[in-house]
């Protein structure tokens, strides 16, 4: 099976039952996307697909094959950081750090929802929703973080978005 990951092309043979969440860890070697809990509730292994995100536990690597997939190591590098990343790192937006791809993962497809003007749950004008710290906080309510980094992520994603305070 053909898979583009990061970029880069990656010729692998797994049991069609596997997970994109195991095909990326145990396959291809990128770590990067977690395995929280296993069952699509925490957002630690999420990716963004084609530009959306996606829990990766909860979807078959099968049915991505000719799709565009991006995890944590494909946004940034340790020494080329991307913007969202050294944002997390400015504001504290990680304790353990466990949960910190998938959030950095979610925040970007995240963004990119709220540019299309896609309204949520607490959006007042569903057609150009305004992005406050309450709306940062119910787009983001799928990704748990078990050290409470929630007003310093939302500080990050702020920050990045060029929203205002």
């Amino acid at each position: 099976m053909h898979f583009t990951i990061n970029g880069q092309s990656h010729e692998v043979e797994p049991d069609i039952r596997t997970s994109l969440l195991d095909l990326l860890r145990e396959h291809v070697g990128l770590t990067g996307s977690k395995k929280g809990c296993d069952h699509g509730q925490c957002g630690a292994c999420t990716v963004l697909i084609n530009g959306r995100r996606v829990n990766s536990c909860l979807t078959l690597a099968v049915m991505h094959q000719d799709d565009d997939i991006t995890t944590i190591e494909g946004l940034g590098t340790p020494d080329n950081l991307s913007p969202m990343q050294a944002a997390f790192v400015k504001h504290d937006g990680y304790q353990c750090g466990y949960c910190t791809p998938g959030q950095i993962c979610s925040a970007m497809g995240m963004l990119d929802e709220v540019k299309k003007g896609w309204g949520s749950h607490v959006s007042k004008d569903l057609t150009n929703p305004e992005l406050t710290d309450e709306e940062i906080s119910e787009r983001m309510s799928g990704n748990i973080c078990r050290c409470s980094a929630y007003p310093n992520i939302v500080d990050a994603i702020r920050e990045v978005a060029g929203a205002d305070a």
